[in-house]
């Protein structure tokens, strides 16, 4: 007679959603403390300063080619007045960011060290890029001298260039040139363009620096989120922090202490979503961790037992339910799938010359069905609901992953592994 089972009910999706977002947020959190990213942070900080200098000795050098220009052209000198009243240049001046007479050398020094220390930069992204998702391969030698010394200038340029019509359309607007609705909507799509091209440039970060690229929609996703959190870092940065305090308190060097904590909150940002994103990947690998510890010889403290306490959502993504005398394994089967017994009670048999033979029983917490796929052998026994059942199915790619994640899981089931086949190997004796 066929014995039926079902799947668990499903529960509230809300509920199962909000102990999702709970578990991501701490992975992250602890991740991200563990990983030392405010360290990474500091140092791609300090490598942005490095060129952003020789950036604005450049847009100096050619404000200066500009100005020559403007002496024979009207709209050389609207732009180059719209450039000096929206960027302030005489604040940048005044302030020690620009220097006051730039030479064409000073351009070519200006180039060449902004291609030197954009490779440094790119390179202490791809660093903390690596910490955030370890993995052991290597980049193509080629693409990874290559790639820091053109993705920076190429970034700048077209931030620049949204950047330039921006400040363009804004000195427009308020001298009544182009009328101010119309300004208004230029503005607007401007400002989304620079939204999105900030959007692309982390998206491209978060799909293609980690050496497996998370699914594109999941990126892409991680990357609205950071780019929205740049866009209110930048919006009450510059409604609490002022550069004249910095210039007041640190003297010449204020600029550069304000560049360097400007950046060092944005780079933050940055990679705290791109632990969020890694965390996402291992949201159900954690879970499933703490639940198979059982909090026991884990050093779990309170809040990580309040976050992993609830089951729920395990069940409702792995769970199944089986009546007695379902037969969950079968030996000689070829199926890989693993189980943890949430719930219930189930008992072991082996068939020999003199027939089924009862091995053992199988209890709450337990974890089974893993020794075909470590072995990749066809199943050595068979597993039999011995009550009503509920039990968290595995397929090999999760086992795959709570191995390479978790090293005392490893060593339990690796122990485990043993006691079962010298048990067997006694049946076999007797």
């Amino acid at each position: 007679m066929l014995i039926r089972s079902a799947r668990l009910p499903v529960l509230p999706s809300a509920r199962g959603t909000l102990a999702w977002l709970l578990q991501l947020g701490y992975t992250t959190a602890r991740l991200f403390a563990q990983n030392g990213l405010q360290n990474h942070a500091a140092a791609t900080a300090f490598y942005f300063l490095l060129s952003a200098t020789p950036l604005l000795l450049l847009l100096s050098y050619g404000m200066q080619l500009l100005g020559r220009i403007a002496e024979n052209s009207v709209p050389a000198t609207i732009l180059m007045a719209a450039l000096y009243d929206q960027l302030r240049f005489d604040s940048l001046t005044a302030y020690g960011f620009i220097p006051r007479q730039t030479q064409l050398a000073a351009g070519g020094v200006g180039l060449l060290t902004l291609v030197l220390s954009s490779r440094g930069l790119v390179n202490a992204v791809q660093g903390a890029f690596r910490i955030v998702f370890p993995d052991q391969g290597k980049r193509n030698l080629v693409v990874s001298w290559v790639l820091p010394l053109v993705i920076l200038p190429v970034m700048f340029l077209l931030m620049g260039l949204a950047a330039l019509a921006q400040v363009t359309l804004s000195f427009l607007a308020q001298n009544d040139f182009i009328g101010t609705g119309n300004a208004q909507v230029l503005q607007g799509l401007n400002t989304l363009f620079g939204f999105a091209l900030l959007w692309a440039l982390v998206f491209a970060a978060y799909w293609r620096l980690p050496r497996r690229h998370p699914p594109a929609r999941v990126a892409a996703a991680f990357a609205l989120a950071a780019t929205l959190s740049l866009a209110l870092l930048f919006s009450l940065f510059g409604a609490f922090f002022k550069l004249e305090n910095y210039h007041s308190l640190y003297g010449a060097l204020g600029g550069v202490v304000f560049v360097l904590i400007g950046g060092y909150f944005a780079f933050l940002l940055l990679y705290l979503w791109a632990q969020a994103l890694f965390a996402y990947g291992k949201a159900d690998i954690t879970a499933l961790e703490k639940l198979f510890l059982g909090g026991s010889g884990t050093g779990a403290s309170r809040l990580e037992s309040y976050v992993f306490g609830d089951t729920g959502r395990l069940l409702e993504k792995y769970g199944q339910t089986h009546p007695p005398g379902h037969v969950l394994i079968a030996e000689g089967d070829d199926s890989r799938i693993a189980y943890f017994l949430h719930a219930g009670r189930a008992v072991v048999y082996k068939d020999t010359d003199t027939g089924r033979r009862r091995l053992g029983e199988l209890n709450e917490g337990q974890l089974f069905g893993e020794m075909a796929y470590l072995l990749n052998e066809n199943r050595t026994a068979s597993v039999i609901a011995d009550s009503d059942i509920t039990v968290l199915a595995l397929p090999p790619q999760i086992m795959e992953e709570l191995m390479q994640h978790s090293a005392p899981l490893s060593r339990r089931i690796i122990g485990t592994l043993c006691q079962r086949l010298e048990r067997m190997n006694l049946a076999n004796a007797d």
